[in-house]
């Protein structure tokens, strides 16, 4: 059992955390036609927009309601009614979703009555939705903005059906997942006969395609209408523990009920998920994945010996810090330091003395003597400074291509980061010790002795 300390510094040093606006903004942005918009001063939106053109390296369509002192002070009604009414003219979109930020919540605008306002003023607003969801960036984290934006989509577009489609499953998706992990999700659920709906869904709409037509609005993700539709689904997996509350208010509000995965990297993780959709499809795990299943356990055979006894940090946000850790703790490392952003009920159950809340600046002094950080790309500085290998993880990483499609779930993402991670270690191996590691065909335990470790 870990303990949960929270840092007690005067300010930030080198941030590890993102707002909970942008949270909410990303969740926005997995939705098919919409434009998220950021109720606050023009630097808010600035900010979090080039965050994500450098970790995605693609347009991003987010707005802002250009507060500034004047409105702030008066109230933000008039320039929420501009944004919304411009945005409708000009875009055209099916879905707006409003984020608010420290500086309209700490004057206390109230948003749901100005949206009721707003649509009582502009009946040619009725056809769009407009979602708003409270996300204060001076609590909480990027993981509890998202969690936020997607209870709120579930509460207020989700319609209970009165006849269920058996086969039509629904999936609440964490913000950790990237977009080559829903890829992979998708491609796992329709193998068992299932049909996903994700929501929000990444993949359709920051997967980097090339669109035939520009728009100012996101281009794929999940539409209004599958949205609405995901009442008549059979079943919910819920993926992370960020979007627990949203699974909740679906059950509750459709009567569907729910499987929570705390994480899907790993082997016995990944075993849990088939098992799963093999119970809700009623079919055996397809073939293609019992062979993926055996090329990660010779995997993890040639790279245990790598990850023994290594001490690693890790910087993320609670949910990414307990996937990475737990999958780090089965193949045989130490956590040397765990540093988050927010609070989880997961964190007090990682196998590390303490986990703390906190910044890049106490990752690094907790790193010192560890064989690896992870973290994203703002700590590569850190990495260096400690003469430590450095593997990215979480976001932004905006200085590799292709961050968006690293996979990180089930059979064959686990093994993608055996090796990859394995080679960071492989790497680091002095000269003189590559004669001591086994060689391919020589006795170095069997599957089954490999499995019972993990």
């Amino acid at each position: 059992m870990a303990i949960v300390t929270s840092s007690r510094k005067a300010c930030t040093v080198n941030p590890l955390k993102m707002s909970q606006p942008i949270g909410a903004a990303l969740a926005f942005l997995g939705l098919d036609q919409c434009l998220p918009v950021l109720h606050g001063a023009q630097g808010c939106t600035a900010f979090g927009l080039v965050l994500f053109v450098r970790h995605f390296r693609e347009t991003i369509p987010l707005q802002t309601t250009a507060m500034n002192e004047v409105t702030t002070i008066l109230g933000g009604l008039e320039n929420l009614e501009q944004a919304i009414v411009n945005i409708h003219n000009r875009a055209h979109p099916q879905v707006i979703g409003v984020a608010s930020t420290g500086l309209t919540e700490t004057k206390g605008d109230d948003v749901d009555g100005f949206l009721q306002l707003i649509r009582r003023k502009h009946p040619e607003l009725d056809g769009v939705a407009l979602i708003y969801v409270s996300t204060p960036d001076y609590q909480g984290a990027f993981q509890d903005g998202w969690g936020k934006a997607v209870a709120q989509l579930v509460e207020q577009l989700v319609q209970p059906a009165v006849q269920p489609a058996p086969t039509q499953i629904n999936v609440l998706a964490g913000s950790h997942l990237t977009v080559g992990d829903l890829e992979e999700l998708r491609d796992i659920i329709e193998a068992f006969g299932l049909q996903p709906i994700i929501l929000p869904d990444l993949s359709g709409s920051l997967d980097g395609h090339v669109p035939d037509d520009f728009l100012p609005t996101t281009l794929g993700g999940a539409g209004v209408a599958k949205i609405q539709s995901m009442g008549a689904s059979c079943h919910t997996l819920a993926i992370g523990e960020q979007v627990r509350a949203a699974a909740v208010t679906l059950e509750e509000k459709t009567g569907a009920p729910f499987t929570l995965f705390d994480r899907l990297t790993g082997l016995e993780a990944s075993d849990r998920l088939f098992q799963r959709l093999a119970e809700l499809s009623g079919r055996p795990v397809p073939v293609k994945y019992r062979r993926q299943r055996s090329q990660l356990v010779d995997a993890m055979l040639d790279g245990h010996f790598f990850f023994g006894g290594r001490k690693d940090a890790l910087g993320a946000e609670p949910d990414l810090l307990w996937q990475l850790g737990m999958w780090l703790s089965e193949m045989g490392c130490t956590l040397g330091a765990a540093v988050t952003t927010t609070a989880s009920p997961l964190l007090e159950k990682l196998p590390v003395e303490e986990v703390l809340i906190g910044d890049l600046e106490d990752l690094e002094q907790r790193a010192a003597g560890c064989d690896l950080l992870l973290t994203h790309s703002h700590g590569r500085q850190a990495a260096e400074r400690l003469g430590i290998p450095f593997f990215r993880a979480g976001l932004p990483i905006f200085d590799r291509l292709g961050a968006a499609h690293r996979l990180n779930i089930g059979y064959r993402g686990t093994r993608d980061l055996v090796f990859e991670m394995g080679n960071l270690f492989l790497a680091t191996q002095p000269e003189h010790h590559s004669d001591s590691w086994p060689l391919p065909g020589e006795n170095h335990g069997t599957a089954s002795q490999i499995e019972a470790c993990h």
